[in-house]
């Protein structure tokens, strides 16, 4: 049964309000102003609330900007009761957190209307939170065995026939072993970095000073280290002979070494789902009030929905697609591009290839 908490002032409306919802089949709590209602919400945690906005001593505008400012309330759907509807009022509300407006007097079917409507899409959005719930225990529960197991996998191995029979293997064997080890251990190295990274950038997004210091050095010539990077992953790939670059001579307003990571990453998934012999492009081109990054891959692409799903820990069929990796890599280059006040658009087609569009603002000089 579906919890509804009623604020208000006047005896009369509270109790018709009441009636009504309760032949609905709600359970109904009352509260005869702000500070009650506060209070009765943190208790008890309804469903949704319904407030009056004209009330003595704490108005529904303050009440309703006590609870959003309390994880435990602030995400408890809230509809403002008001005779007075005006556009800046509704603004106001609007502006707090309100999710609907419910103008006096009101019919009984306008408030079923109004509370039917709240709560349905209460229900889908927790609907649809549950799901990247489910969707992120699935992946970490594929990825992260596998992604720890796979590099340690190869360093013990290899370790251990190092370390027992290490006089009779030749030269080039033992080379071969030590090859495995270091791109194994290089591995490991970039899960960790980008565990620490995105945690990092988690929380530099909610502190002004920090993200004033990340934004206060451009790339005064970002070419030659565009390149530097998008070759090195190129190499890596073991496919140079695929890459092109074409790259204006613009500042660019991030610094070297986050711009250094959104080419990293960018890069990694371009190769990383593409075949080698198709091409993998990187453009720099300034606009009029804006500089663009693109890379673009002939690979298998995304559907509509994967593209909307990016986020961290996100692999879309893993189960048919053997690749590396934990879903961060792009989640990082986004995280970085919003940070510095731009934008990251993925545009995509499956069996044609991927374009990823980085956009920010264009620096001035310093």
């Amino acid at each position: 049964m579906k919890k509804i908490l009623v604020i208000d002032d006047e005896e009369w409306l509270r109790e018709m309000v009441q009636m009504a919802l309760r032949q609905r089949g709600y359970e109904v709590i009352e509260a005869e102003n702000g500070a009650v209602g506060v209070e009765k919400a943190r208790k008890q945690l309804p469903d949704l609330i319904l407030c009056d906005v004209n009330m003595e001593k704490m108005d529904g505008y303050l009440t309703l900007s006590s609870l959003r400012n309390e994880p435990v309330t602030a995400a408890i759907p809230f509809i403002l009761m008001t005779g007075l509807a005006d556009n800046a009022g509704m603004r106001h509300g609007m502006e707090l957190g309100a999710d609907d407006y419910l103008p006096k007097p009101f019919t009984i079917d306008g408030l079923y209307a109004a509370v039917d409507a709240r709560l349905r899409k209460a229900q889908t959005v927790r609907a649809e939170a549950e799901r990247k719930l489910a969707d992120l225990r699935d992946n970490l529960s594929l990825m992260l065995p596998h992604e720890l197991r796979t590099p340690l996998n190869g360093i013990l191995a290899y370790g251990e026939i190092l370390l027992a029979d290490a006089e009779s293997l030749q030269p080039a064997e033992i080379a071969e072993m030590g090859q495995v080890i270091y791109q194994s251990g290089r591995r490991l190295e970039r899960l960790v970095e980008n565990f620490l990274i995105y945690a990092q950038l988690e929380l530099w997004g909610a502190d002004p000073q920090k993200l004033n210091l990340m934004r206060r050095t451009p790339t005064a010539a970002p070419a030659p280290l565009i390149e530097e990077h998008a070759r090195k992953q190129a190499e890596e790939a073991r496919r140079p002979a695929d890459l092109r670059l074409k790259l204006a001579d613009t500042m660019f307003p991030m610094a070297q070494e986050y711009l250094g990571k959104v080419v990293d990453e960018l890069l990694q998934n371009a190769f990383k789902f593409s075949s080698p012999g198709t091409e993998v492009s990187v453009e720099l081109v300034q606009e009029f009030d804006s500089v663009i990054l693109g890379v673009t891959d002939h690979g298998r692409g995304f559907s509509t929905e994967h593209i909307s799903r990016v986020g961290a820990y996100m692999q879309f069929d893993r189960k048919l697609h053997e690749q590396q990796g934990i879903g961060l890599g792009l989640t990082i280059a986004r995280r970085l591009t919003e940070l510095h006040g731009g934008t990251l658009a993925i545009q995509s087609e499956p069996g044609t290839g991927t374009t990823v569009v980085v956009r920010l603002p264009k620096a001035t000089a310093v």
